[in-house]
């Protein structure tokens, strides 16, 4: 259908029974009809509806017109009461299609204001063709190229999938009811452009209630701050804490407000959630001057945070009248709409702080307390200076639940921290500070603790010097992980020196250990009668004799020893496998071997040799490809095999390893 030329309104005159009397020029480029096709015809020949008022002199209406060529269009139809010669009664009927004069009473009061809206506005036909658009709907034709006068929302075109919209807009045209708010992501063909559009659907009628198409009015939420806010919280419950780690957390919070909240973040933590650290209080203090916090988090969309006075890990001084302290103390938080930088206020005490103020155009703050379970562990500083716009009271709710979140993590992290800190020593202090092989063995150790369990397990090692320049070796792994495993692995150490020293073989001091643990189990049992943490062991002990130069072995459950000859062979000689040690069930058997001068003996957890993605058996092989080519002195063997075995990512789980050389004489 061609483009109708809407200059002039189409002129039409019926007569009181609605046939065509009268037919203008500019009715035929509008309808496509000549006069010699409608007059003397009835007008809804060309347009469906009621054209008469009544007893009004004038009326206005909206009905759906037919197009010669079998398209149809909308129309505003305005009707004014006349006389024709014979003082018969007419209507003198002025129609103007709907893509040249927004529809409506008051459509030349209301055109200015929706081209000017931001509102994308657009009417369809019954068929789903764009019969008109403002210049905001023009404007989103990248993404939505159906917006486009006379183009069907059904026309398949190049990235566009207008099913779901299509099927919307004819239920609304069947039913009637409005559709309100529906979101949908908008794609370029491109790939290059993407908006988030949000279209509100009502239906057309004209005066006698019959659809005539709809109209939808669509906002473009995009750049929505209030969009932006809820994905930032949105996206902070899957970003910060992803680690039990305290600095890692605190920067994550750092980057996530950059620059989406604001142009400068910095998380200053207190000394408790940072124990490591030297104490704050030995630090000089001034009267102007006082250490606070240590800096555990910043970010800058400027590159090398200019506006941070302290890097990272560094203590943050502050004045004892500054917002910090106060927030610190009063546990609520400080929003400075507009930075007062004039004299007399509390950058007086601290002129660098004013001068990097100055220098970088601060100009808006908000700082608020980190608080987590009563506790406040530290602020958060949040700043804009390239961003003009100063921060608003939704900005200060929306950092304060960003803050909300963070300190949930962190005060998990702390917690986790302060936990590993006082396993680690409980376990460092349990497990053997120097060992000795006398004269029958060098010896030497690595204990790796967990980077990803919760906390250190009960991985133990040692080596027992007996008589006869003897030497008994073992390593074991307590089930479970945590204060309770380091316990029992202290316990079990214990135990199998007090049994070592007895002179018992390695067969029977396993019987006798798996006998003790069921024992103290029991002793630890609850009311009714169960234990209240099941606690089992795996263990490999050997003993060398460097007068016969053999070994005697035993294992309990546990992967075995790796023997490394003199000339570089590996291999994993297999005692009769026992069940781990705590069950009850257990009988052992010992293997011999006889070691040459300068033979290696590693004893190992399987923290060492098994993987999530591996089992035991494929860890082995790869063990002997470390054993073997692993160099030596021993201390650098240890390092050079755990290096191979691991990487520099976090080991898995707890890992133990005690290497034994026979000495050449």
């Amino acid at each position: 259908m061609a483009s109708p030329d809407t200059t002039l309104p189409a002129i039409v005159v019926i007569d009181a029974a609605g046939t065509v009397i009268g037919w203008s020029q500019a009715a035929e480029e509008l309808f496509g009809y000549r006069a010699a096709d409608v007059l003397g015809r009835s007008s809804t020949f060309v347009m469906s509806g009621d054209l008469e008022a009544g007893d009004q002199e004038q009326w206005y209406s909206l009905v759906e017109a037919r197009h010669r060529d079998g398209g149809s269009l909308l129309v505003r139809v305005g009707g004014s009461r006349l006389l024709t010669p014979g003082e018969r009664a007419a209507w003198l009927l002025s129609a103007t299609p709907v893509s040249a004069e927004v529809p409506g009473r008051a459509g030349r009061l209301l055109e200015p204001i929706i081209n000017r809206s931001p509102l994308a506005v657009a009417v369809w036909d019954r068929n789903l063709r764009c019969l008109w658009l403002n210049p905001a709907a023009q404007r989103l034709r990248s993404v939505f190229p159906h917006y486009e006068v006379g183009r069907s929302l059904a026309e398949p075109l190049p990235g566009a999938d207008t099913e779901a919209a299509q099927e919307a807009m004819r239920t609304v045209l069947a039913e009637g009811v409005p559709m309100i708010d529906r979101e949908e992501i908008w794609t370029s063909a491109d790939q290059r452009e993407e908006r988030t559009l949000s279209t509100s659907l009502f239906r057309l009628e004209g005066p006698d209630g019959r659809p005539l198409g709809v109209c939808t009015l669509t906002m473009d939420l995009s750049n929505s701050r209030a969009r932006s806010r809820l994905a930032l919280i949105r996206e902070a419950s899957i970003r910060i804490g992803s680690t039990l780690d305290v600095q890692k957390t605190a920067q994550e919070l750092a980057d996530l407000a950059v620059p989406v909240l604001a142009d400068y973040v910095t998380v200053d933590l207190a000394e408790s959630v940072l124990p490591e650290d030297a104490p704050l209080q030995r630090l000089a203090a001034t009267d102007a001057s006082i250490p606070v916090f240590r800096r555990a988090g910043v970010a800058s969309i400027h590159q090398g945070c200019p506006e941070s006075l302290w890097p990272l890990g560094e203590t943050v001084f502050v004045p004892p009248s500054s917002p910090f302290t106060e927030v610190l103390a009063s546990g609520r938080s400080h929003f400075e709409r507009v930075l007062d930088t004039s004299p007399g206020t509390w950058l007086d005490q601290d002129p660098e702080r004013a001068e990097i103020i100055h220098d970088t155009g601060m100009h808006t703050l908000i700082i608020i307390p980190l608080k987590a379970r009563g506790d406040i562990l530290g602020i958060t500083v949040f700043v804009r200076n390239d961003n003009p716009a100063p921060f608003t009271k939704d900005d200060l709710i929306c950092a304060e639940e960003l803050v909300a979140r963070a300190a949930l993590s962190l005060d998990n992290a702390r917690q986790y921290t302060r936990q590993r800190t006082a396993v680690l020593a409980l376990q460092r202090n349990l497990l053997p500070r120097r060992l000795t092989g006398t004269g029958a063995l060098e010896v030497a150790s690595r204990y790796l603790p967990s980077g990803i369990h919760d906390a250190v397990g009960g991985d133990w090692y040692d080596a027992i010097p007996l008589p006869d320049d003897r030497v008994a070796l073992v390593v074991g792994d307590v089930t479970g992980h945590g204060i309770n495993a380091a316990a029992t692995m202290g316990r079990l150490r214990t135990a199998v020196r007090t049994l070592t020293y007895m002179g018992l073989p390695p067969d029977e001091l396993l019987a006798h250990l798996d006998d003790l643990l069921v024992r103290l189990t029991e002793e630890d049992a609850g009311p009714d009668g169960f234990p209240l943490d099941p606690t089992g062991a795996t263990c490999v002990y050997a003993v060398y004799n460097p007068a016969t130069r053999r070994c005697t072995m035993a294992g309990a459950g546990h992967p075995p020893p790796a023997v490394v000859t003199p000339s570089g062979d590996v291999s994993f000689p297999r005692p009769p496998s026992g069940t781990p040690i705590g069950l009850g069930l257990g009988s052992y058997q010992s293997l011999e071997l006889e070691l040459a001068e300068g033979t290696l003996i590693a004893l190992y957890t399987d923290g060492l040799i098994e993987t999530r993605t591996a089992d035991i058996e494929a860890g082995i092989d790869r063990l002997g490809a470390a054993l073997a080519q692993a160099a030596l002195p021993l201390e650098n063997f240890c390092t050079s095999v755990i290096r191979t075995m691991v990487g520099e990512a976090h080991s898995e789980d707890d890992i133990a390893l005690l290497v034994a050389r026979t000495r050449v004489p």
